[in-house]
């Protein structure tokens, strides 16, 4: 059974950064598309960042662009997303998500295509 555990969540500044952490066990990763999402209280999950186990970073959500970077360590099985420039509107709960390696990229912003998800990891940024 795969498992994605997020950790990394935290309570900062404006301005401030973050490295989130998704740690993926149970099956092997070949080229599985690796995401991270995120969800505001009263509001829909949206797509932050997709990266593919290979390395290939598929896209970032246009808000994100510039400040987020996806990246992974296979030796870790493990995805991150370092987040930098923190804004009050990126306040959420981060979840980790994985789709199947046949995910096309038209898609890979929508999250009824991922299969698995973490519990989730709260960001709170202060202004």
């Amino acid at each position: 059974q795969v498992q994605l555990v997020e950790s990394g969540g935290a309570l900062v500044q404006a301005g401030g950064s973050l490295r989130l952490s998704c740690a993926a066990s149970g099956r092997t990763f070949n080229n599985h598309v690796m995401g991270w999402f995120r969800q505001a209280a009263g509001k829909e999950r949206n797509f932050v960042a997709a990266i593919r186990w290979s390395g290939v970073v598929i896209d970032y959500g246009d808000s994100v662009k510039g400040r987020f970077t996806i990246s992974r360590d296979n030796a870790k099985n493990t995805v991150y997303l370092q987040m930098n420039s923190l804004k009050p509107e990126d306040t959420a709960v981060y979840y980790c998500t994985v789709a199947p390696p046949t995910t096309g990229w038209g898609k890979i912003r929508d999250p009824d295509e991922y299969d698995y998800w973490g519990q989730g990891t709260q960001v709170t940024v202060s202004s």
